[in-house]
């Protein structure tokens, strides 16, 4: 076996291990998980005040009934509520006075489904629907002060009866508890997915209290659109002292045993789901630590930020301001964000252990997107361009592959020299190789980076909300999801739909793109001459209708992106070749697949 034919196989071997690796970390999306049915749990378990606060504090417990004795009230006063329409040029909504929550939230911008009537997704939900979400804001008790004496989850506030909260016209809700506090909540939002909410409370009586502010994100049950893929973290995200964390579902710490004083200092914290997110975003000039955790008997993941107490002398009045993000994890949002005083807030969006890959080729990605106005072109122009990065080497892997095919008549010299001595063969191969300055095993290093580049295209196509939905041309609606043509149709041009996208069926009758994959892997082999050992044969022969089913089920996007690959490599590989001296035998290289295939057919 030559030392270009050991290349090529081992090139072949590892590109086909990578996808075999794939297989196994990155399965296909599991179905849907189905909501929880929470219309009878009880309510979220609200904080206590922060640490340093003198007098007791409400139990989670208490909390969860301060205003309510059984979850079917809880249920009914969250209905029957009244409410504060909420209305921008991206989100639709409410504000519930029951407690203030912010709990009634939908984006203009995004459908659930290709299908126009499928209507738009639905961020938060309020308590008595199936997968109730919310946030809500409140005060808990410290010194001089009883639980019932602040607002919390089950207050119910004033505001008045015509507002309506837009990015013009903030919300101010009012409480008083009667005893001497009295309450102020003002809640903006401005024309993305950003809420600022600012909490004040005036003592108007004769003694000093202590009251802590907090703010809370509860999700009941599991998210319906799971996607149960390890390629893309969903759970609890923070950024925490310097560092960003994850925490996947099932790793919640239990309520029932968490550490009450286990909460750390953070800037941000909240819940991510595969495009969207939720995140309590705490002010920069005070101490805000988070817990998070989940509570197996109410079924309940919350995130709790809480802030350091406030003492409040007689007469005296103190405001906080946090905010609360609630939208899609769009790249130039976030960014915009993150330049406005939110430290690290892009690293929400998941990029992965190829960071350093990911978020560059999204960047290019984004804006090659921005330019041409569509993302399958921009992924075949993100392929020119790595390509382009990646052409020395490339030259030098082509050139010395020519090389070796002019060494050929030597090569086969030195193996008739050298009998059945190997240790002679191989410092014959050496000797030559040095003298004409070829290096054997520059084919292979091409394909080692082509193999994290694919990995970062793959995250980026998989995880970021830019690809989701978006069209190429003709069927391609959404490349990130699998080629929605098949054969079984002839690609749509018979009356009647292809096999459901995911099934056994789709996967053997393959879409358009598949095929293209691999007629392009294979044209590219018709480059060399097959080798002469039958074993080697067979592999080539197998190989690119192997890879063609294997990512059959892959993002339409990662296979628009591989094919190009293909067709630019192609044609580097010939014109570089030939450049060289050495005219790379196309046509023959097919016609003598063929006669083969037809010799072994006679012989059999």
């Amino acid at each position: 076996m030559d030392d270009q034919n050991k290349n090529l196989i081992l090139a072949t071997a590892l590109s086909f291990l990578v996808i075999l690796v794939w297989f196994v970390l990155f399965p296909p999306p599991e179905p849907d998980t189905p909501l929880v049915d929470t219309a009878n749990q009880s309510e979220l378990n609200a904080p206590a005040a922060a640490s340093g606060a003198e007098a007791t504090v409400p139990t989670a417990a208490d909390a969860s009934t301060a205003a309510t004795n059984t979850t079917t009230e809880a249920s009914t006063e969250a209905a029957e509520a009244a409410r504060v329409p909420l209305d921008t040029p991206r989100l639709t909504g409410s504000v519930s006075l029951l407690g203030g929550r912010i709990d009634d939230l939908s984006l203009k911008d995004y459908k659930n489904t290709l299908d126009p009537d499928s209507g738009i997704v639905r961020m938060l939900t309020p308590v008595g629907q199936v997968g109730a979400y919310y946030a809500l804001y409140g005060w808990a008790a410290g010194a001089g002060l009883t639980p019932d004496a602040v607002p919390g989850p089950n207050t119910i506030w004033q505001a008045d009866p015509d507002a309506t909260l837009t990015p013009e016209t903030p919300v101010t809700l009012t409480w008083d508890n009667g005893a001497g506090l009295s309450f102020e909540r003002m809640i903006s939002i401005d024309a993305d997915y950003m809420f600022t909410v600012t909490q004040s409370v005036t003592n108007t009586g004769t003694s000093q209290v202590a009251l802590a502010p907090y703010s809370v994100l509860a999700r009941h049950g599991l998210p319906a659109d799971t996607t149960n893929i390890w390629v893309v973290h969903e759970g609890a995200v923070q950024f925490a002292q310097g560092e960003y964390l994850e925490t996947d579902w099932n790793d919640f710490d239990s309520y029932a045993e968490r550490d009450t004083e286990a909460g750390q200092e953070a800037r941000w914290a909240g819940f991510t789901d595969h495009y969207w997110q939720t995140v309590l975003i705490a002010p920069q000039d005070d101490t805000t630590r988070v817990e998070t955790f989940y509570d197996a008997n109410r079924d309940i993941y919350q995130t709790t930020a809480k802030q350091n107490t406030k003492t409040l002398a007689a007469g005296s009045t103190v405001s906080v301001t946090s905010q609360v993000f609630a939208g899609a994890k769009e790249w130039e949002t976030i960014q915009n964000y993150q330049s406005g005083g939110i430290e690290k807030f892009i690293d929400s969006i998941d990029w992965g252990w190829f960071f350093f890959l990911t978020k560059p080729i999204f960047w290019l990605l984004h804006e090659l997107n921005a330019l041409v106005g569509n993302m399958g072109w921009a992924i075949i122009g993100l392929t020119l361009i790595i390509k382009a990065v990646l052409f020395p080497l490339a030259y030098k892997s082509y050139v010395s592959m020519a090389k070796m095919k002019e060494l050929q008549p030597q090569m086969e010299k030195l193996k008739e020299s050298a009998g059945d001595d190997k240790q002679k063969l191989q410092q014959g191969m050496m000797e030559l190789y040095k003298k004409e300055k070829v290096n054997p095993a520059a084919g292979c290093l091409p394909i080692l980076l082509q193999i994290p580049i694919f990995f970062s295209l793959y995250k980026v196509i998989f995880v970021t909300i830019e690809l989701r939905h978006a069209p190429w041309f003709g069927p391609f609606r959404d490349l990130s999801a699998p080629d929605p043509t098949s054969i079984m149709n002839l690609f749509g041009l018979l009356p009647f739909e292809g096999p459901e996208p995911g099934s056994i069926l789709a996967l053997i009758f393959i879409g358009i793109l598949p095929l293209l994959l691999g007629i392009s892997m294979w044209l590219q082999q018709k480059l060399n001459p097959a080798p002469t050992d039958p074993t080697q044969q067979m592999i080539f022969a197998w190989m690119p209708w192997v890879f063609m089913f294997m990512l059959g089920s892959f993002a339409s996007g990662l296979v628009v992106y591989w094919i190009a690959n293909n067709v630019i490599t192609f044609t580097q590989q010939y014109l570089i070749m030939r450049s060289q001296g050495y005219k790379p035998d196309l046509l023959g290289n097919i016609k003598g697949s063929f006669k083969k295939s037809r010799a072994e057919d006679v012989k059999k």
